[in-house]
């Protein structure tokens, strides 16, 4: 039984509705950036004056408060955050693909006794909030000296029961024929890995490293708990007490430094933007 193609009309549809959700979703991000752009009295207009507020600034381009994004940058240091936070999602993410790849890898094509137990062990700490496991990982980086430190982001996420099944279900793809050549020419397990896993499994790796990227750029609860002295805060924790009024009053400010903390994870998407796509249909496939 042969199904039928959709006609015009019902892929027009979808297209639209695919385009709506898309601009409700784009819609706040637009408000946060118009409003970077505007002063405090086009942010917030008086209504008994008649005033409303408008979606873009008043004027022309050249005549928008771009200003609002020096201002914000200095009123809490916020380039001292961001290196902060751009230190720690990018340790962060090449830890957590090294040790997960290499989970994955072990979990896919090795067989040793307790092998199911392990998988489901890795499964069962998906099924926990993260927030349950940070009381027993703070007392436990207190007692190794990671606390208030870069340490301190960056260890506790090194691997993740999402990370290793994801590469887990993606490396399982991988032919076992192609790793029984190489140890006939003589690879060892490590070289198996870095030379026919690792291309193989790329995409996945990438979209794997995007995840925890994201991750760890917004984390906020886990800095707040492990992290005291102003030089070692991230960007989130810095964006969090601009928005609550401790440095500036100025809402325009406040979405500045928030369309700040946004932009770099835009660009690691679009640069990365195929491998993600690829990765993500990779590990939700198995042979």
């Amino acid at each position: 039984m042969s199904s039928r193609a959709p006609g015009i009309t019902a892929r027009l549809a979808a297209h639209a509705l695919v385009y709506a959700v898309a601009a409700s979703m784009l819609l706040p991000f637009l408000w946060m950036v118009s409003t970077a752009l505007k002063t405090d009295l086009q942010a917030l207009p008086r209504e008994a004056a008649g005033e409303r507020v408008t979606f873009l600034p008043p004027g022309w381009p050249w005549e928008w408060r771009w200003s609002n994004f020096a201002d914000a940058a200095r009123a809490v240091s916020l380039w001292d955050f961001y290196q902060n936070s751009l230190v720690a999602a990018v340790l962060t993410s090449l830890v957590a693909g090294v040790h997960n790849a290499l989970a994955g890898f072990a979990l896919a094509k090795f067989r040793f006794r307790g092998e199911r137990a392990v998988f489901w062990l890795v499964m069962s700490t998906m099924m926990l909030p993260v927030q349950v496991s940070f009381i027993f990982a703070y007392i436990a980086a207190g007692r190794l000296g990671m606390v208030d430190n870069i340490q301190a982001l960056v260890v506790p996420f090194a691997a993740s029961g999402f990370g290793i099944y994801s590469m887990r279900q993606a490396i399982a793809t991988v032919p076992d024929s192609l790793l029984e050549a190489g140890r006939l020419d003589g690879m060892s397990d490590l070289e198996l890995f870095w030379h026919v896993v690792r291309p193989l499994a790329w995409p996945t790796i990438a979209a794997l490293g995007i995840f925890t990227c994201v991750a760890s750029w917004n984390s906020f609860f886990w800095p707040l708990v492990v992290v005291d002295s102003v030089g070692a805060k991230t960007l989130p924790l810095a964006v969090a007490e601009l928005s609550a009024g401790r440095y500036v009053q100025s809402w325009p400010v406040r979405m500045a430094a928030t369309t700040i903390l946004t932009l770099p994870l835009i660009v690691v998407f679009i640069v990365f933007q195929r491998a993600f796509v690829r990765g993500v249909a990779m590990a939700a496939v198995k042979e």
